[in-house]
């Protein structure tokens, strides 16, 4: 099944096991990904669900018939917001399509005091493009939503979420890691005759990440916001009016980060401590 062709469709498109498929959708399966009739492919409605179905033609042109759901689960335990300050030029576009790929939830592109970009329409449809396609590539069962930008004084305002955090480059902040981890980075003990690691090989070390505090509890883990800020990073009116909303400052380590790569480092610390992998060892 890994092989197979993802497709991102609407719900208003199924009707009786029939997928009704948009023009670009038929040029896209049949003279992009060379699909003929009778040729099997996943579709995905976005929502959560996916489908196998098999490429048909009919007098009006090609379609799709549904043969079975499938079961899978690609998604975070933890329903992810990404408040992000808009960064000059197409940035945007490689935040939207990344965090897609990270398995965020939702993306909140905002205006700051230092945002330059003020996007389109068309901009925003684009985005959305980006996002569904990034969700077929990584075969998530979720195309993330991307709002309309807003201001961020009415994104930090208007958030819900139970933990919040917003990335600040400068200042005596608890690490991301810390805040979702609990922790401090696990010591390796050492085996006989092995020298003192280095500080990379023991971050990097084989252990499972730990349990973050609010999924210990039986209830259904909380959802998370977190803001990152754009070129120059946010001014300290707007960190202090988050903390004012309920956000808590936080680090993302000691190097100052693009406004694009910090979205990707935020976001893969979460997968680090929500997702669990398989104990490695880096001494043998």
């Amino acid at each position: 099944m890994a092989q197979l062709q993802r497709l991102a469709v609407t719900a208003a498109q199924i009707s009786a096991n029939k997928i009704d498929l948009t023009k670009e959708q038929q040029h896209y399966l049949n003279r992009v990904l060379r699909l003929q009739a009778g040729d099997r492919f996943i579709a995905m409605d976005g929502c959560g669900h996916w489908w196998s179905a098999i490429l048909e033609v009919q007098e009006t042109g090609l379609f799709a018939s549904i043969k079975e759901e499938i079961a899978v689960n690609r998604e975070l335990p933890v329903a992810v917001t990404l408040i992000a300050a808009l960064p000059k030029g197409n940035g945007f576009d490689e935040v939207v399509r990344q965090a897609a790929e990270l398995g965020v939830a939702s993306i909140v592109p905002v205006t700051s005091d230092r945002t330059l970009l003020k996007p389109s329409a068309q901009k925003v449809d684009r985005w959305r493009r980006i996002a569904a396609e990034a969700a077929e590539q990584s075969e998530r069962q979720i195309v993330p939503t991307v709002v309309e930008p807003i201001p961020f004084d009415f994104a930090v305002k208007d958030c819900c979420q139970k933990y919040r955090y917003i990335c600040v480059a400068r200042g005596d902040n608890r690490h991301l890691w810390d805040c979702l981890a609990g922790l401090e980075s696990p010591q390796i003990p050492l085996l006989r005759g092995e020298k003192e690691p280095d500080e990379l090989s023991t971050v990097i070390a084989g252990l499972e990440p730990p349990q973050p505090p609010f999924l210990t509890g039986e209830e259904e883990p909380e959802s998370i916001a977190i803001a990152v800020g754009p070129e120059g990073g946010w001014t300290d009116g707007e960190v202090e009016r988050a903390i004012e909303f309920g956000f808590e400052p936080v680090s993302l380590g000691r190097r100052i980060l693009r406004a694009v790569t910090a979205p990707m480092v935020a976001l893969s610390l979460v997968g680090a401590a929500f997702e669990k992998h398989p104990s490695q060892k880096i001494f043998s």
